[in-house]
């Protein structure tokens, strides 16, 4: 189970220190363990934050929400819905956030990192603002960016593509996730709510998914990617195999 200071769970969820201090004082969020003088936040506080937030961002009011949390755990001990939020709030990628500030961001992209190319990463989530710097919520996209621009791809372009990348890899992710929905969870009824005996088991759905998907979506690029590079580089190979050391010289 990761384990966040205050300042470090604001990093990974993108919602500010103030608003995570709002958020626990409504009582929308569990006050943090304790560890000496530390406030330790886990999982479970980092899931919730994340319901939260997607509930206000459609059209929740505090009050309503504290109402529905109420409700939902009504009824279940404290360590199945601890159990259940740390299963939909568990990280299964290495690919952690990191700061980055806007010096080096114009030391990877040089004179290609533009007011206009810096807005267009903060829309996409590519970027979020944290003080005078940014977040950067997959240094591994960063990187593959990085690598892009290097090669003499522009910036502009390649921004496009992570745009376009994200909604096929979405979809991709959804057949998947919808899949096990229809087979293991709607076989139960379609609008089944897990009983508390029935918690744990839906937890487990929850943690056995996300590296399943991960695997697929991997597995999948690396049987596209040995298939489609030499589809698309074909014709230059063939006709480097062709020239001759005299025709070189």
């Amino acid at each position: 189970m990761a384990e966040y200071r205050i300042d470090d769970l604001a990093q990974v969820s993108g919602v500010s220190v103030r608003n995570i201090r709002v958020y626990q004082d409504r009582g929308l969020l569990p006050a943090p363990l304790r560890s000496g003088r530390a406030a330790i936040y886990t999982d479970a506080h980092l899931s919730r934050l994340r319901l939260v937030t997607n509930m206000l961002g459609r059209g929740y009011a505090f009050a309503q929400i504290a109402e529905m949390l109420a409700a939902w755990e009504s009824g279940r001990s404290l360590a199945d819905v601890l159990g259940l939020e740390e299963a939909m709030g568990a990280s299964w990628s290495a690919d952690l956030p990191t700061q980055v500030s806007i010096r080096e961001l114009r030391q990877m992209f040089g004179a290609q990192l533009t007011p206009a190319t810096t807005r267009k990463a903060l829309d996409l989530g590519l970027l979020r603002r944290q003080g005078l710097g940014f977040v950067v919520p997959s240094p591994q996209l960063l990187a593959a960016g990085r690598e892009l621009v290097r090669l003499g791809v522009p910036l502009a372009e390649v921004l496009d593509l992570a745009a376009e990348l994200q909604r096929e890899v979405d979809h991709v992710a959804a057949l998947l996730v919808g899949l096990v929905r229809r087979y293991v969870l709607d076989p139960k009824g379609p609008d089944w709510l897990p009983t508390g005996d029935e918690v744990p088991y839906f937890a487990d759905v929850l943690r056995r998914l996300p590296p399943v998907v991960t695997s697929a979506l991997t597995a999948a690029a690396a049987r596209s990617t040995a298939r489609v590079i030499p589809e698309m580089m074909g014709d230059r190979l063939e006709a480097l195999l062709k020239v001759t050391p005299f025709d070189q010289a």
